[in-house]
């Protein structure tokens, strides 16, 4: 059989040919240029997959550091609580010294007409204690000697004061 084309049928398909091998070629090139890209995303892809996977050992490894942190805050926690109370005994140790070393060296005797009344840490103690008992307010002074110089004897001396070293004997 023989087909019969017409010149114009002819000359619209060989257009039409002309017209697809263009889009096919455009097509390839397309196609070559998307080839490219995902040649490029793979290498991009690879090299996120690398950072990932160093992230992941460096999170590894902070979690690591962070529990050996952890582990020595609560020692050192542990410690500052010794310190602490260190601190405390040692504070309580020195108070201790201290009232120790406060202590009176003398305390001072009341005596009434020349008998022992009581005994008294400091004078204004003694005092105190006398004017409790009817002595004067005013005019406390050494009774050692009278007015003359003789020494008057102390159970006409009506309230008196006298300090006395502690450790001392006589």
């Amino acid at each position: 059989m023989i087909t019969l084309i017409r010149i114009r049928t002819l000359a619209a398909l060989r257009d039409s040919l002309t017209e697809a091998e263009t889009e096919a070629e455009a097509a390839r090139t397309e196609a070559d240029k998307c080839l490219e890209q995902s040649g490029d995303m793979l290498d991009h892809l690879t090299q996120a997959d690398d950072v990932a996977e160093e992230l992941r050992a460096d999170l590894a490894q902070s979690r690591l550091d962070a529990a050996r942190l952890e582990g020595e805050l609560e020692a050192l926690r542990a410690q500052v609580l010794l310190d602490t109370e260190d601190r405390q005994a040692l504070r309580t140790l020195l108070r201790a010294v201290r009232k120790q070393n406060q202590r009176a060296h003398r305390v001072y005797v009341l005596f009434r007409f020349g008998e022992l009344h009581s005994i008294h840490a400091t004078a204004d103690a003694a005092e105190i204690a006398a004017e409790a008992e009817g002595a004067a307010r005013a005019g406390w002074t050494p009774h050692t000697t009278c007015c003359d110089g003789t020494t008057v004897p102390a159970s006409e001396v009506r309230w008196r004061i006298q300090p006395v070293l502690l450790g001392e004997t006589r």
